[in-house]
């Protein structure tokens, strides 16, 4: 069945803790899950900086009709967005890492050694449409992260549609940040250059070739956690009820594997801080995370002072901080006085911005939950506007 697929993703971030909504059917073709976030978790902006800088530190060195719906759950208080899809047949659910900076799809299974009682393995013996393909794969990150293990094909489910024979990375040992339980593996949405075993498709990839969605696009929206958390991922087409502004047409450059824009300026209270900068728009990182000149301008404009970790402290009181505008396309896009605040630790609070010694900048969830933004593999390019929450 031909299918104009919206995949539409509930996502925030809050805490390991579950979180449970009820479906509820809006207009046709579309599902909408809300969900409720966990206020309590403690956030980490050295740590959210490192899992960024060590995510890209390998590449530096080289240079709507019918629609199908994934549900996702608060993780980590708008630190990581993720959602459940299920593999295999009968189908089995996983919880993953919805990442557009990547584009691997790795899930823990039976076979790993050393994954947490609190994920869900993946087991390829009671699917009877796994087949074994045998060849290695590994992860590596800066920080010590690891995850490694063999690929296999299965059918891999986003809410109503099936994917059939994607390449799946079974994962067989994991170390570092993945230990701690609170992903069954990552959905990368990225180009298929970038992936661990070269020439294997990505789902989105196999989304269009299987002809599940008429349009090579995803709108997404991620929720914040003062506005009630949620989010929205719709494969296929894009969600105007969450578009507050208009559509700006954004050129990608795809060279690398990444959605990678140019920024032309940035600017603070009417006032021109910073040039152009290229940057990777990136769900999986949760920080705006500039070159460190880039940052360190930015913070003299703030009045931010380096905590020497790619983080810096920033005035908690939001009334004294104007807005950071970007423009791209011609266009401007905000991240609003709040999420300029990432985590306040005493009478201290860390800024929504950082640097992690890149020659580029990774556009995260800080600016990413205040804008809409459509993602087109197949010119490729993106849309973007400001999100409605």
């Amino acid at each position: 069945m031909k299918l104009t697929a919206s995949i539409a993703a509930l996502l925030a971030v809050a805490t390991f803790g579950s979180v449970e909504a009820a479906p509820v059917k809006a207009e046709q073709g579309q599902l909408h899950i809300p969900l409720a976030g966990n206020p309590h978790f403690t956030r980490n902006a050295t740590a959210s900086v490192l899992r960024a800088k060590s995510k890209y530190a390998k590449y530096v060195a080289h240079a709507f009709s019918g629609t199908g719906v994934v549900p996702m759950t608060d993780h980590l208080y708008d630190v990581m967005y993720y959602g459940e899809i299920q593999i295999g047949t009968p189908p089995q659910t996983l919880k993953l890492d919805f990442d557009t900076g990547s584009s691997d799809l790795w899930i823990t299974s039976t076979s790993c050694t050393n994954c947490s009682p609190k994920q869900t393995k993946f087991d390829p013996s009671k699917s009877t449409t796994y087949k074994k393909d045998g060849r290695p794969w590994q992860i590596g990150y800066g920080d010590g992260s690891k995850a490694s293990g063999i690929l296999g094909t299965d059918t891999v489910r986003l809410g109503d549609l099936a994917i059939t024979g994607q390449t799946i990375e079974l994962a067989k040992q994991i170390s570092g940040n993945f230990e701690d339980g609170s992903i069954d593996g990552l959905l990368g949405l990225g180009f298929n250059t970038i992936t661990s075993v070269r020439g294997t498709k990505t789902p989105v990839d196999n989304l269009i070739s299987q002809k599940l969605i008429d349009k090579p696009i995803f709108g997404v929206y991620l929720g914040k956690q003062s506005e009630g958390g949620g989010g929205e991922y719709v494969f296929g087409g894009y969600n105007k009820d969450h578009i507050a502004g208009e559509l700006t047409t954004v050129k990608v450059d795809n060279s690398q594997g990444w959605y990678s824009v140019n920024v032309a300026s940035t600017t603070i209270g009417g006032k021109q801080v910073g040039g152009s900068f290229d940057g990777i728009l990136d769900t999986g990182t949760t920080l705006l995370l500039l070159t460190d000149s880039y940052a360190k301008k930015i913070a003299a404009a703030y009045g931010a002072r380096d905590n020497g970790d790619g983080t810096f402290t920033i005035n908690c009181d939001t009334s004294k901080l104007q807005p950071l505008q970007f423009t791209l396309g011609g266009a401007q896009f905000e991240v609003p006085s709040d999420s300029l605040i990432y985590a306040k630790q005493g009478n201290q609070c860390i800024a929504g911005f950082g640097y992690g010694g890149l020659p580029f900048a990774i556009i995260g969830d800080t600016f990413l939950k205040n804008n809409y933004v459509i993602f087109n593999q197949g010119v490729p390019e993106v849309q973007i506007a400001a999100a409605k929450h």
